[in-house]
């Protein structure tokens, strides 16, 4: 079976996720090569490795860059330090105004708390920029690669971070407020406030986005091993917890020939893994991809697995299943 239902319209975000070395960003670029056939498409990095430059065989880093020989296809690797620096930097005033009136601190302590980071940061400047480039509406589709799932469950998990953020900085506020106008009888909203309420904004659509099961879709890649199964298991329980739909999971790796004795005895030791994910994820299409003989790098190579992944027409061997 290949991959269905991402030409929907409507589907604007598909993430894709799962256990270290399974081949996610293979998965995710070649994806957004198929997808970029029909639709201006975007693939993004949000892994610290920025292993799309590695897939693509060319550097990308965090700008929009065209990828060579792919028509329709743009790529950006997010570099959440950096994302950060620009939020701090577009909103500097903002935010010495929230400490200066929320806090005890002195315009030293101020200046050096505006110098560190803050923990839990990156991946909610990570998401606010994905939110920040589909709202540009540039792109008609946008394939997310993620790190592996500790940091993609943290990277879905940004909305409640950012939102606890806000909730405590908007307490802060409250206090000076009820000051002012213990004093004057009258607070007029200032930048820190319209700051903390546009921020509460893009909380609310990041939410929207991901909740939306015909906006945005979960992709998990998986390989037939026990520990990448088990890890896929608990994934997909995280994202039922944040109401994140998942419609289809990718089986990478998967021994379908039959010419050798190491051959015939990986196929066989992969065999019960196979039925393993046909029965703990019943809910889920299983996309078969075979283990290339060659290592899946640079668009060539790429366009080879993207066949894999939408031709209708291919029939996997069934003596794997």
């Amino acid at each position: 079976m290949p991959l269905t239902g991402l030409e929907s319209k409507d589907l604007k975000m598909i993430i894709f996720g799962g256990k270290g070395g399974v081949g996610k960003t293979s998965c995710a670029v070649a994806c957004a090569i198929g997808l970029a056939e029909n639709f201006k498409t975007l693939v993004i990095s949000t892994d610290p490795a920025h292993s799309v430059s590695d897939s693509l065989e060319q550097e990308i880093g965090f700008r929009l860059q065209p990828v060579h020989k792919v028509a329709n296809l743009t790529a950006i690797e997010i570099s959440a330090d950096e994302a950060f620096k620009e939020f701090k930097k577009e909103h500097r005033t903002e935010l010495v105004k929230l400490f200066d009136t929320s806090t005890n601190f002195d315009e030293e302590d101020i200046q050096q708390m505006m110098s560190l980071s803050i923990p839990g940061i990156d991946e909610v400047m990570s998401f606010k920029t994905i939110i920040d480039l589909i709202e540009e509406n540039n792109y008609e589709k946008y394939v997310v690669d993620t790190a592996p799932t500790g940091h993609a469950l943290r990277l879905l998990s940004s909305p409640i971070l950012l939102d606890e953020w806000i909730r405590m900085a908007a307490k802060m506020r409250w206090k000076y407020r009820y000051m002012i106008e213990s004093f004057s009888g009258e607070y007029k909203e200032d930048e820190a406030d319209v700051m903390l309420l546009n921020l509460k904004k893009t909380v609310k659509r990041i939410a929207a986005l991901l909740g939306n099961s015909e906006k945005s879709e979960f992709i998990p890649v998986c390989i037939p091993e026990d520990m990448a199964i088990m890890e896929t298991e608990r994934l997909l329980a995280e994202l039922r917890n944040f109401k994140i739909t998942s419609r289809q999971l990718i089986l990478n790796n998967v021994m379908e020939s039959d010419e050798s004795g190491f051959c015939r005895q990986r196929k066989a030791a992969q065999l019960k893994y196979i039925v393993k994910v046909h029965d703990r994820f019943k809910n889920l299409q299983v996309v078969i991809v075979p283990l290339f003989p060659d290592e899946i790098k640079g668009v060539t190579a790429l366009k080879r697995l993207k066949e894999v992944l939408f031709d209708e027409n291919r029939e996997l061997n069934r003596d794997a299943i």
